[in-house]
């Protein structure tokens, strides 16, 4: 029973450190050092602004528009839409826009957004490199914000804030808001400490030449972070270059979105697994295992855990008898949340225990495809509305 109680405590434990003893450290490792710790200065580079998609005709005029009236030098500012076989008139909407700056790249054969990537960069000789999606629309001075950081030689990466339109319209967008503020937390003592771990699909920058072809199962705004990393650079947060989204506006569709993540993510970083080698990455190991690989495992963690109570539970050991009646009960109001029929308008205290159950879950079902060797490839807007 020793065995028993041993890995239980630690299954449970886990959890608790990756999403409370983490954040704790990094703001005890990153007091009193100064807000800022690479060079910043103002700078206009070359920069070529890839705006990955498929069918996205709702939005693409209008992120066209958005990228047009970014407050940068305009010669020095090139716009390459990438399209993954749209079929909704989204490449013929992209043709209406005259401006010599602005260029389509069609993929053909549906072969997913690493791959538009890895062809857009064959194209690309700016010395600088911004990577979007179409739903995210920028502050004007969002692009000139990235580049001041790489002013810094040791800076290879610059990953910015992706903020969230419709945080309080619904219970999912509501969670998934009051979760990505938590995140933007992390990552800004994460780039004061040594790095950011992970770009933003929606708002990073890279120098080009640290750029290396991704394989079609990689996710990009992952794999290619930590390749930048694994070469000796710093990867860092910019709070004030800003774009704005939607989230998905819908439970299901956001879990899926998690599934995904999970499952192509953990293929990714055993592709680079040097950044979790503390003799060859230094503090960005600790910092990639803890918020990344343990996160990711963390419905193993506790499933095993609860395993691990109910056993104990049965023996008689009062503790763990609350811990079992605890995640009972958040399973009984998960459940009465998947029952509802709109979900969007659950009460707080139904929704967290929803979101946090079905997260969890999908992501279980991410690391078993993983296993496996299933991957997605093929990807499509998380918004309502769409596949």
């Amino acid at each position: 029973m020793t065995f028993v109680l041993v890995i239980t405590v630690i299954c449970m434990l886990v959890p608790v450190y990756v999403y409370i003893g983490y954040p704790a450290l990094l703001w005890i490792f990153t007091r009193g050092k100064p807000a800022i710790t690479h060079i910043r200065e103002d700078r206009f580079p070359s920069v070529a602004l890839i705006i990955s998609c498929y069918n996205e005709a709702e939005v693409i005029r209008e992120k066209l528009q958005n990228a047009l009236e970014l407050v940068y030098p305009e010669e020095l500012l090139r716009i390459i839409v990438v399209s993954d076989g749209s079929d909704d008139g989204t490449d013929e909407l992209v043709r209406e826009f005259t401006d010599t700056r602005v260029k389509l790249i069609r993929q053909e054969g549906r072969l997913g957004k690493t791959m538009g990537l890895n062809l857009a960069m064959e194209q690309v000789s700016e010395e600088v490199t911004v990577f979007s999606d179409a739903n995210a629309m920028y502050a004007p001075e969002a692009i000139a914000k990235l580049v001041r950081n790489l002013a810094d030689p040791s800076v290879g990466y610059v990953v910015g804030a992706a903020l969230y339109t419709d945080g309080s319209s619904g219970a999912s967008a509501q969670n998934e808001n009051l979760y990505w503020r938590y995140e933007l937390a992390i990552k800004s003592m994460e780039s004061r400490l040594h790095s950011v771990v992970g770009g933003d699909g929606a708002i990073y920058a890279i120098r080009t030449e640290l750029w290396e072809p991704l394989q079609q199962q990689d996710i990009n705004d992952f794999v290619n972070p930590l390749q930048i990393v694994a070469k000796g650079n710093r990867g860092v947060f910019d709070a004030e270059a800003k774009c704005f989204e939607e989230t998905a506006g819908d439970f299901d569709r956001e879990v899926a979105r998690k599934e995904r993540i999970v499952n192509r993510s953990i293929r990714g970083l055993m592709r680079v697994k040097a950044t979790m080698n503390p003799l060859r990455s230094g503090v960005f190991s600790w910092q990639v295992i803890s918020h990344k690989l343990l996160r990711w495992l963390i419905p193993l963690f506790l499933a095993i855990g609860a395993f691990g109570s109910a056993i104990l539970a049965l023996s008689g050991y009062g503790l763990f008898q609350l811990i079992s009646l605890g995640a009972v009960t958040l399973l009984l109001l998960a459940w009465a949340g998947y029952r509802t029929e709109d979900k969007n308008r659950l009460p707080m205290w139904l929704s967290l225990p929803y979101y946090f159950v079905m997260v969890n879950l999908y992501s279980l079902k991410g690391i078993i495809k993983a296993l496996r060797g299933e991957t997605h490839v093929a990807w499509s807007s998380a918004r309502p509305g769409r596949e």
